[in-house]
């Protein structure tokens, strides 16, 4: 069938009776599944198009709070056809007093969604007549960044009427923006940096809003830690306020008919700067899953008071809930050990004439995340990457001292069984002067130095645990462990690692026997009941269950 047919029913004469709420949103879900199918890939990528399903849309519509104002307007920013759209008037016609009246603007940029869009806002025409609701919509085929900060900027020239909306509801695109494109410097108009398109839609919605008006926006759970999103969460943690949020145990399901594998998260937000005692936490396999899971936090356990980074740390039950009362009892920060962590030196497309493909006379080592095997470096290996880097003036400042360090991966596939992966470097193992670390590991140091190797041991056992593999999981979004999310992790103490360190030979210990080790300095430090411990043990051996797994990674 082309893209260009329209559905059979909107085709009829006479309009169409739904007899149900779930009859209207089928229909405007049918026809999503039909463009999915034949919308271009490269255009699909190049503007982050992923259409949101009918059980997501629904979750998301019933999230709002306040639907019972006589007069509501909704911006629906990255409309594709229209399916969040067509969830909130659902939503709006199922309250026991709907409004008066609702006006939808909806914005979508590819054009060759237009007539589909208009398809799904007549169906919401039709639906919103028959409970009695004067629905107005319109269409903008602009592009929302640059109408949006045109709003927010008005000059002499501005004739538009000034929007202001109620509600907002928005799966944005997702896709990078660099340093000299036209959206970065939009949205620098605005006072934000940020390397990503979604929460410039995010923060763009959130000044359009009415204050009291409400948020509901489906995006990566990537903005929630790291320092690229440092300025968004700051603004929007400034003028929202966070009252719900929505985990998916599986990354896979939220779009399982798109390929989507970025971990994500639906939150509800309201536009006021005094924040609520509690932020409930809700879970679910799918969007479409009659078992939800609720957890009601103190909002000062997900965004801390005194936090710099502003992180979002999201505990989605009460398992959850322990692991964190657990990493509680560590609380060095890598400062309190006279340690830093800092990103691998070496980025091998801008070395490349000075690469070499196996160490040969006049190179040093150069080391990747594929030399990272079961606690130690394995160097050199079988890989096509280049594994040595020529000694010049030009390299100098690339290198670091041949001494120990400890390392970690940057990024994990998504087949891999653990999202923190670290090694010894043990500089007895390699015969050189100096060392290069490619960009994609982190080291810690002391000073720019190496550290004591019964150290590196005992750090590299605590990163490589269970507990703070799953502590990880919990507040970091994507595969990336990037070197600040490591800075603000709390660390046992200096004693406590070189014990650890003491105990680690040059075979590195089972997974069973870390978690061991570090479970018995925890019932030391916190008495805790075998009970409370036994309970710990499971929930973790349950998140490390490969069936688990095969949804988390």
């Amino acid at each position: 069938m082309s893209l260009n047919l329209t559905l059979s029913q909107i085709q009829t004469s006479k309009p169409i009776q739904y007899s149900s709420n779930t009859a209207f949103l089928n229909e405007v879900d049918l026809l999503r599944l039909k463009i999915t199918q034949k919308i271009d890939k490269v255009k699909q990528q190049k503007w982050g198009q992923f259409f949101t399903p009918f059980p997501v849309a629904d979750l998301m519509a019933r999230m709002f709070q306040n639907l019972n104002s006589p007069e509501i307007s909704l911006l629906d920013a990255g409309a594709g056809i229209g399916s969040l759209s067509a969830a909130f008037v659902s939503t709006v016609c199922q309250q026991p007093k709907p409004p008066d009246s609702l006006r939808i603007i909806a914005y979508e940029i590819d054009p060759s969604l237009k007539d589909y869009l208009k398809q799904t806002l007549e169906l919401c025409t039709q639906q919103c007549e028959s409970y009695k609701i004067s629905l107005h919509w319109e269409i903008q085929t602009l592009d929302f960044i640059e109408e949006g900060v045109n709003q927010l900027q008005p000059n002499l020239f501005s004739v538009s009427e000034k929007l202001c909306f109620t509600h907002a509801i928005i799966n944005p695109p997702y896709f990078k923006i660099n340093a000299h494109s036209k959206y970065r410097s939009l949205l620098r108009s605005i006072n934000l940096e940020t390397s990503n398109i979604y929460p410039g839609f995010i923060q763009v919605a959130t000044q359009l809003l009415s204050d009291g008006g409400e948020l509901v926006a489906i995006t990566p759970r990537s903005f929630c830690n790291g320092l690229y999103f440092r300025e968004f969460r700051k603004r929007f943690l400034r003028d929202m306020a966070l009252r719900q949020v929505h985990l998916f145990d599986s990354r896979l399901l939220p779009f399982n008919d798109q390929a989507v594998l970025q971990e994500t998260m639906i939150f509800y937000a309201i536009k006021q700067v005094e924040k609520e005692s509690t932020v409930l936490i809700n879970s679910s396999c799918s969007a479409d899953d009659d078992l939800i899971r609720t957890h009601t936090v103190p909002y000062t356990t997900v965004v801390h008071p005194d936090d710099p980074e502003q992180f979002i740390r999201i505990v989605p039950d009460a398992y959850s809930q322990e692991i964190l009362e657990l990493m509680a009892s560590f609380q060095c920060t890598l400062l309190d050990l006279g340690l830093c962590v800092s990103t691998g030196r070496v980025v091998d497309f801008r070395a490349k004439e000075y690469l070499r493909l196996l160490p040969e006379a006049g190179t040093v080592p150069l080391i990747y995340p594929v030399h990272c095997s079961k606690g130690y470096l394995e160097y050199p290996t079988s890989t096509q990457k280049h594994q040595a880097l020529v000694q010049t003036e030009q390299t100098a400042n690339l290198l670091v001292p041949n001494e120990h360090y400890v390392l970690t991966r940057r990024f994990s596939a998504k087949e891999e069984k653990k999202r923190v992966v670290a090694v010894v470097y043990d500089a007895n193992s390699l015969n050189s002067q100096w060392v290069g670390f490619e960009n994609h590991l982190n080291y810690f140091h002391h000073q720019g130095k190496g550290l004591p190797l019964s150290l590196a041991r005992g750090l590299t056992a605590y990163l490589n645990s269970t507990l703070v593999d799953s502590f990880f999981r919990l507040f970091n979004g994507n595969t990336q462990v990037n070197a600040t999310d490591l800075r603000n992790l709390k660390y046992p103490t200096l004693e406590q690692l070189l014990e650890w360190g003491e105990k680690i030979g040059n075979s590195f210990p089972s997974q069973q026997s870390i978690d061991e080790l570090i479970q018995q300095d925890i019932l030391k430090m916190t008495n805790s009941r075998e009970s409370n411990s036994i309970g710990i043990k499971s929930h973790i051996a349950m998140l490390m269950n490969d069936k688990w797994l095969e949804f988390q990674l």
